[in-house]
């Protein structure tokens, strides 16, 4: 695990660089992460149990995250791979069933059954539906009226959400095999890291959460499992060492907004309350330099600018939509498609911001601040 974390806090520092420099992260960055992490992972079970159905168990866990990845980025232009279905409906057949029944000489998780046939036909129709996307699949006019009609309905629910149910039945597969004596104790953490990392998987789906910083915190669940070392805080009950590492990063990001006040307090800046805390304000004719997103709607009439601070659930959609948010980046990036925004900006004369701070800084020093002292959380729950 020292390994692991060695190699995860490397990547973590370069993944940042990349993101204050370009506001992005290759997902390539991570490849060299993961190989060192996983491995180190399936080396630490092995040893810790020597379980070969919870070694495959938390590959199922992995192969089911990719997979996901692959269905929701796949390019209709490019050749759909079954193979890759294939992989991810085997691995958690072989750890629920097939190893057991070995180990055993009976099928003692037959009441996994029906859980494995939802998973399978869970991830079976949204490939299937995905297939179809393909160009040149050629289809009857009654069947693309059909699946039109169909686009409000049950179907598309499932293939917008399905993810959810799928980290459902990896979550209550893993009790089912800790019960059953299959995995032991150390199946907690598959549990753990199914519903940990679904959460800010969906999250990142939903345009709440950075991409980067979503896969950041599902690799450190993924590589890092538990504590390398005691940390001198101690280490916290449960051991999840991904839990406590976006404790931290929450708890240290607290204090940009605290220091934002203070320097809108101290520079004289003025706006609502809440905003003091999460913005501040640029001149507006040059708002390409900054970063971050405008805090302002404006408009113009009769050649006067009126403006009005964004709230919080119209933030929250257009995060969501992925619509109605103006980000600086684009400005810089795109200007000929923002000629009246920046207009209007400069008409302005100072226009408020987000800050910009990518949580992938809270994120890497969460871990480091995570293994050193341990959960802070806890600490302070102790303490008081």
């Amino acid at each position: 695990m020292v390994i692991s974390a060695v190699a995860v806090l490397v990547t973590l520092i370069y993944a940042s660089y990349l993101d204050i420099r370009d506001r992005r992260v290759p997902f390539r960055t991570w490849y060299p992460m993961l190989v060192v992490g996983i491995s180190a992972t399936i080396v630490l079970f092995y040893q810790q149990t020597g379980n070969i159905s919870l070694i495959v168990g938390y590959l199922t866990l992995i192969a089911s995250f990719f997979y996901a990845d692959y269905l929701d980025n796949h390019d209709p232009g490019t050749p759909f791979r079954f193979p890759y279905l294939g992989i991810v409906l085997t691995l958690p057949a072989i750890s629920w069933f097939i190893i057991p029944a070995i180990s055993t000489g009976e099928l003692s998780d037959i009441q996994l059954v029906p859980w494995y046939v939802l998973f399978a036909g869970l991830l079976g129709y949204v490939s299937y539906r995905e297939y179809k996307k393909q160009p040149g699949k050629k289809l009857k006019a009654k069947q693309i009226r059909k699946d039109a009609m169909r686009e409000s309905n049950i179907e598309e629910v499932l293939s917008r959400w399905y993810f959810v149910l799928v980290i459902v039945i990896l979550a209550i597969a893993s009790f089912y095999m800790i019960g059953g004596g299959s995995w032991g104790v150390s199946g907690i953490y598959i549990a753990l890291a199914a519903v940990f990392c679904g959460v800010f998987y969906i999250f990142g789906q939903m345009h709440l959460f950075g991409g980067a910083d979503a896969w950041a915190l599902i690799f450190i669940a993924f590589c890092i499992p538990t504590f390398p070392i005691t940390p001198l805080l101690n280490t916290p009950p449960l051991g999840f060492l991904s839990f406590s590492v976006l404790i931290n990063a929450l708890i240290l990001n607290l204090v940009a907004p605290v220091g934002i006040f203070i320097i809108n307090v101290v520079k004289k800046n003025r706006a609502p309350l809440q905003y003091m805390f999460f913005g501040f304000p640029v001149k507006g004719e040059k708002i390409q330099e900054a970063w971050g997103f405008v805090m302002e709607d404006f408009a113009e009439r009769n050649g006067k600018v009126e403006r009005k601070f964004i709230g919080f659930w119209d933030s929250l959609r257009r995060m969501r939509s992925d619509e109605g948010r103006v980000y600086t980046k684009d400005l810089r990036e795109h200007p000929e498609d923002f000629d009246k925004e920046l207009g209007i900006y400069k008409k302005a004369g100072k226009v408020w911001i987000s800050y910009a701070v990518p949580f992938i800084l809270p994120i890497t020093a969460g871990l480091i601040t995570a293994i050193v002292f341990g959960d802070f959380l806890f600490a302070i729950m102790k303490f008081v």
